[in-house]
């Protein structure tokens, strides 16, 4: 362990000192975890540099050194040391998810946190624990949903690394994934995860599309687009499906009616994602499709997606301009949530 790691660890554990009395188990996987992350950062430059570095892992990190660059140069994103050093986990994940919401809504359950807030999610830097509080939660009536993660940020409280995790992802796909991640860095409001989650959502999308006008050929241009179009139609539907969702839980049927209707619609749902993914030349039997449909994964899906066309609009009345885009989705961070959700909802339908 090199010397310069040893004070954002104890600074980690120092911010986390006061809520270990109150969660002890929790906050100790946290903190470990974190601190594993932290530890097994190297520098991607002397990476670079090293003759010894796979090929294959080079070409990887020399994307990401350029893409890096474009964020700061282009999109205006944070010039700091993050995603300058790399972390090989030697796992799929670094962490897993656990999102729960009852039997009879849509609305997530939210956990609150030092640094990050109230956040619509649980993390855990080991399956078996992630998969053992979704069963806990479970077993007291809530849907659940667990989610391998590839990445996340800190909001600037240290440089976060590169991570093997993410390079799972295509080229594009990773360029994406960084943009999204330090947009995080950008803007953050605490206890608005939708709101945070479809900012860096857009922020990637419009930095992808930026990113690959400069240099993408036309069958770049072609898979992005198609693959594009295909994740909108799904999210359109499964936004859809939770529309209907939260109407039925509102109205007046008894629960068990709810149950009933809860399950034919999710049903229906799941025929039209694999539906579409066929129609578009996409193996339905993809694990994605297999994981379960529930108000915990579309609560978590609307999140990432629900006010994307909103930030979209204010882009674009922005003249396209990612520093005024930043000014004016900052102006409505600044608003209380109902506000903020009625100025959001209003965009979208102008858009």
């Amino acid at each position: 362990m090199r010397f310069p790691m040893a004070f954002p660890a104890l600074r980690l554990l120092l911010v986390l000192s006061l809520p270990l009395l109150l969660s002890a188990c929790y906050y100790v996987q946290a903190a470990g975890g974190q601190l594993e992350v932290l530890r097994k950062r190297e520098p991607i430059d002397r990476l670079l540099d090293d003759p010894d570095t796979p090929e294959a892992l080079a070409a990887r990190l020399s994307l990401i050194r350029d893409a890096r660059e474009f964020s700061i140069a282009e999109l205006g994103l944070p010039d700091n040391d993050s995603y300058r050093t790399f972390a090989d986990l030697e796992r799929d994940y670094v962490v897993w998810n656990v999102i729960a919401a009852p039997e009879l809504s849509v609305e997530a359950r939210t956990w609150c946190f030092p640094v990050a807030g109230c956040v619509a999610y649980r993390g855990y830097f080991s399956e078996r624990r992630a998969r053992a509080k979704a069963d806990q939660l479970a077993a007291r009536g809530y849907d659940v949903f667990v989610g391998g993660v590839t990445a996340y940020s800190t909001l600037g409280t240290f440089n976060d690394p590169v991570l093997n995790t993410m390079l799972r992802r295509d080229d594009t796909g990773l360029v994406a994934l960084l943009f999204h991640e330090l947009a995080h860095q950008v803007l953050y409001v605490s206890g608005d995860t939708a709101f945070n989650e479809s900012f860096a959502t857009a922020v990637e999308e419009l930095g992808v599309e930026r990113w690959l006008s400069g240099q993408a050929s036309e069958d770049q241009w072609d898979r992005y687009r198609s693959r594009k179009a295909l994740a909108d139609e799904l999210t359109r539907l499964a936004l859809e499906a939770r529309d209907d969702l939260a109407l039925l839980y509102a109205g007046p049927l008894t629960a068990d009616e709810k149950r009933l209707a809860k399950s034919a619609r999710l049903g229906e749902l799941a025929d039209a994602l694999v539906g579409q993914a066929t129609a578009r030349g996409v193996d339905p039997n993809d694990a994605w499709f297999a994981e379960p449909l529930n108000n915990a994964r579309l609560a978590v899906w609307s999140a990432y997606e629900s006010h994307v066309p909103a930030f979209r609009r204010l882009f674009r009345d922005c003249g396209e301009d990612f520093r005024c885009f930043y000014a004016s989705a900052g102006e409505l961070a600044e608003l209380d949530a109902e506000e903020r959700k009625r100025r959001l909802a209003a965009l979208a339908t102008t858009g």
